[in-house]
């Protein structure tokens, strides 16, 4: 049946290239199922030519190469492989924007064999076609091999044709993968922010943002590199992706290998074959890690105007590093400064507290002549046990400061029951009882600390609910304070007295087991102990 007067029959093989997207396009728009549809939709054409072979073709706007996108009849592997602009027959095609038909490609000056050689395939004839959206060329279909004869003006028109259609394809599915990838990033990128945010330790902080960063730039491995300011040498604070033991042994000066350049000139640099680049001196990473580089994007990270380390991606895992890479890794590296410096200046901090609160308990230990290095074996036998328990970072770091604070409240005790050398009369030990709580009190008046009053306020508390202040059992009684109530008697008992010499470990230990249950919590206790058998009943 004709169509009515004036209405354009829409040939049949377009109608079975609309039927097919049509079929294939309810699916969700994936990196996967996206090649999937250009796979199909090139196996179509290449039937409906009645050809061996095939290839589909993206443009890369940035550099004007065209990537492998699909293949039919040739080597798969060459797929997010590149033809370098202007190169080749594709290349002259997507410049010249015609499409271009021949018999025998070796007679054609443009034709770059090489591919082919490379993977043992030969290619006779061809038809070449732009993709065009609008004026601006997407890509490049070629087809390869004519079953029976040669191509001629037939299949060409067949294929222009075609291409119109298939260009509208291709774009739905690169506008669909595009914005499937900016709302990945965008959660990406938020997720990262929160990273930052999340911690003031700088290898926590290092190591997730280097996580977060390979995968927005798609990288299969990444890494960070910080600056020994005093020698003048960076080392590997972070390395994804295999080999990080042996890298943390490798050091580079200023200015030595691509990571040193960067460093040095403080600029950004994508390396796309660093094999034959100058600046890629320093292999011993490759040989170590035995990961094979590719490629490489480095930024420095800096901290005002002074460098502090660099960020290196490495392996770009859908072809070769952009520009608008490098923008958003040097973006980023801000972002990493910020936190990296942050958690310094927060480490430099509490290292000034620590230093200032050992300082105030070696004061206060000068007052009793008799206790001298208890509170630094109490943190060492605290520590030892929460390390049995794996308490984690920042518990133990609880710990260690009430530990270190656990008898600040001796201050308020006289010296004549302090420094008394014999045992304490009923009054005097009423006395002794009240420094837990004078301690809390002291401490109380300083916001930041307040975690660590209640293993000060409470170590003297027992497990059955005989012990002071107040008189808690169990789990009312704070899992520091348990810790140090166990630290401190095993130090009571094997260190010197004035009415007696230090006591044996074995006996410290059977001491704490004869207790257990009533002073001390009875699973700290074997943890303790465990944790000195380990040990040889050494520490």
């Amino acid at each position: 049946m004709k169509p009515p007067h004036g209405v354009k029959r829409i040939p049949l093989f377009q109608k079975r290239l609309l039927n097919l997207y049509e079929q294939l396009s309810h699916n969700e728009i994936t990196e996967h199922a996206g090649d999937e549809l250009f796979r199909a939709l090139l196996k179509f054409i290449t039937a409906e030519l009645s050809c061996r072979a095939g290839s589909l073709f993206i443009l890369d706007k940035e550099d004007g190469s065209l990537i492998f996108k699909a293949i039919v009849g040739g080597d798969e592997n060459l797929k997010g492989k590149r033809i370098e602009k202007g190169k080749g027959i594709v290349g002259m095609v997507a410049a010249t924007q015609k499409c271009y038909v021949t018999g025998d490609v070796k007679k054609n000056a443009a034709w770059y064999g090489e591919i082919s050689k490379r993977n043992n395939f030969k290619t006779e004839d061809m038809i070449a076609c732009p993709i065009k959206h609008g004026e601006s060329v997407i890509g490049v279909i070629e087809v390869l091999n004519k079953s029976r004869g040669t191509f001629g003006k037939k299949d060409r028109n067949k294929l222009i044709s075609l291409a119109p259609h298939l260009a509208i394809f291709m774009k739905h599915i690169i506008d669909g993968l595009e914005q499937k990838r900016i709302i990945e990033f965008e959660d990406r990128l938020y997720k990262l922010s929160a990273l930052l945010n999340s911690s003031l330790d700088t290898k926590t902080i290092a190591r997730d943002a280097m996580k977060a960063i390979v995968a927005l730039v798609n990288a299969e491995v990444g890494s960070l590199l910080l600056l020994d300011k005093e020698k003048q040498e960076l080392y590997f604070e972070v390395a994804l992706g295999g080999g990080e033991k042996a890298l943390k042994e490798i050091r580079l000066k200023l200015g030595q290998g691509i990571a040193g350049w960067v460093a040095q000139n403080r600029q950004p640099v994508i390396v796309n074959d660093p094999s034959n680049d100058d600046r890629w001196l320093f292999k011993k990473s490759d040989d170590r890690s035995g990961i094979v580089t590719r490629n490489i994007l480095c930024v420095p990270v800096m901290s005002g105007n002074q460098v502090i380390g660099v960020m290196q991606a490495l392996n770009k895992k859908d072809g070769r590093f952009t520009l608008q890479d490098q923008e958003l890794l040097t973006s980023l590296s801000d972002h990493v400064a910020i936190a990296i410096e942050n958690a310094r200046l927060h480490e430099e901090l509490r290292r000034t507290f620590v230093e200032v609160v050992e300082s105030l308990s070696e004061a206060i230990e000068k007052r009793d002549p008799y206790t001298g290095g208890h509170t630094k074996r109490v943190v060492e036998y605290s520590l030892i046990l929460a390390d049995e328990m794996g308490l984690a970072s920042a518990e133990k770091e609880n710990l260690k400061m009430a530990a270190l604070l656990h008898d600040v409240g001796k201050i308020g005790v006289d010296d004549s029951v302090l420094r008394k050398p014999a045992r304490l009369d009923d009054a005097e030990f009423n006395k002794m009882k009240e420094h837990p709580s004078i301690g809390a009190d002291i401490l109380g008046k300083v916001p930041e600390i307040k975690k660590i009053i209640p293993g000060i306020l409470y170590h003297h508390e027992w497990y059955n609910g005989k012990g002071y202040p107040a008189g808690l059992s169990k789990d009312q009684v704070p899992i520091i304070a348990r810790i140090i109530s166990i630290a401190d008697t095993y130090d009571a008992i094997t260190s010197d007295r004035p009415y007696r010499k230090g006591l044996t470990h074995e006996y410290a230990v059977a001491e704490l087991r004869r207790y257990k249950g009533t002073q001390f919590d009875p699973e700290l206790v074997e943890y303790f102990i465990h944790a000195f058998e380990r040990r040889g009943n050494r520490i």
